[in-house]
């Protein structure tokens, strides 16, 4: 059994991908060919938002929208401890604090409650992450970040693309929207990759600086930059996967419903989906007390299971200089001792998830 299955969605369109990618051969444009204005358009009509820019990684589409808002030492930036490391590491890595708050109970999202009083007189940006699928409480955090001085946010939506608050479409949330390519990313390329969003015209015009090395025009460089361009191959085989997208959206959901109902009288928590939200359910992940006895019962039967950001943020090593401390944030805690993703995507069988629940039932 996979923990994620790309082989069944790569037989539903290998005649579009490698068509794709013949054509990336034929013309020869490796780098910044046709696919990627192509990509960015297809993007940009989904999200209904005015700009789309094709990038090398889910963490250099961070690092390029701390860049084009001017970040760097002295300044803040608001997030989650709860979340993969490209989040708060892009934030050290330009010299700039990243500092932390606490996680709702049932969303295990940023909650918006103690984002306020994180807030200081160096705060320049609020980056929540849209984690294991649906968004933060976008709306929330975007009317306390206008009420504190209009601060930007941006909306980490790697795992949440697809997923949608209020109506409104994951990655067109914020100031800045950013997702990754990443393989196993609900839409994911076959190696590294990434997007950001915006209806901001200049910051659209600097990210794209930015991921050329700083260049506005050939030989020509206003700002600092970097390599942080999207590979036509990539864009080639993202094409073809938005070709299916919304219908395996639909499927990972279903998947998802079906998880609920086979488990819903194990002594477990299970994902809550907000009210307004949607999920795109990047991953199925519930808490469990017994979390070591459950996912050694799992691989038993050869099940694939993993317990994600199981070190949070604020504890890991390279972070010990921000002084936080265990208990800090307590939820964050909880959840990263307790968590565990089952397999998904949207070609898990109903029968593999009977198996599955028939182990955990039996604990």
């Amino acid at each position: 059994m996979d923990f994620i299955d790309l082989k069944s969605q790569q037989a539903r369109i290998r005649e579009s991908i490698e068509r794709r990618i013949q054509a990336v051969l034929d013309h020869g444009q490796y780098i910044m060919g046709p696919e990627i204005s192509d990509l960015e358009g297809v993007l940009s009509e989904h999200l209904g938002c005015k700009h789309t820019i094709g990038v090398s990684s889910g963490t250099d589409s961070l690092l390029i929208a701390l860049m084009a808002l001017g970040i760097g030492p002295g300044d803040e930036v608001i997030t989650v401890s709860y979340t993969w490391i490209s989040t708060a590491e892009v934030i050290a890595l330009l010299g700039a604090t990243p500092v932390f708050v606490d996680i709702e109970e049932d969303t295990w999202n940023m909650n918006p409650e103690l984002l306020a009083s994180a807030i200081t007189d160096r705060t320049k940006a609020i980056m929540p992450v849209g984690i294991y699928g649906q968004t933060s409480n976008m709306t929330e955090i975007n009317r306390i970040a206008k009420e504190a001085g209009d601060i930007p946010v941006i909306e980490d939506a790697a795992q949440s693309f697809g997923a949608t608050h209020h109506g409104k479409r994951s990655g067109g949330l914020g100031t800045i929207g950013s997702t990754s390519f990443f393989p196993s990313k609900p839409l994911g390329g076959y190696g590294d990759g990434g997007a950001l969003f915006t209806d901001d015209d200049e910051l659209a015009e600097k990210m794209r600086w930015i991921r050329l090395h700083g260049q506005e025009k050939k030989h020509y460089h206003p700002i600092l930059g970097l390599n942080g361009r999207l590979d036509s191959m990539q864009a080639a085989v993202v094409l073809a996967k938005m070709e299916i997208f919304e219908e395996e959206v639909g499927m990972r959901q279903a998947v998802a419903e079906r998880y609920s109902e086979l488990l819903g009288e194990c002594d477990l928590t299970l994902p809550k989906v907000a009210e307004g939200n949607t999920s795109v359910f990047a991953q199925y992940t519930l808490l469990s007390e017994n979390r070591e006895e459950l996912q050694a019962a799992l691989g038993k039967e050869s099940i694939p299971s993993v317990a994600y950001y199981a070190v949070p943020l604020h504890l890991q090593p390279v972070f010990s200089n921000l002084n936080y401390s265990e208990g800090d944030f307590p939820v964050t805690e909880h959840v990263a001792k307790t968590g565990l993703s089952l397999p998904m995507s949207p070609y898990v069988s109903e029968e593999d998830q009977e198996k599955i629940a028939a182990v955990i039932g039996g604990l």
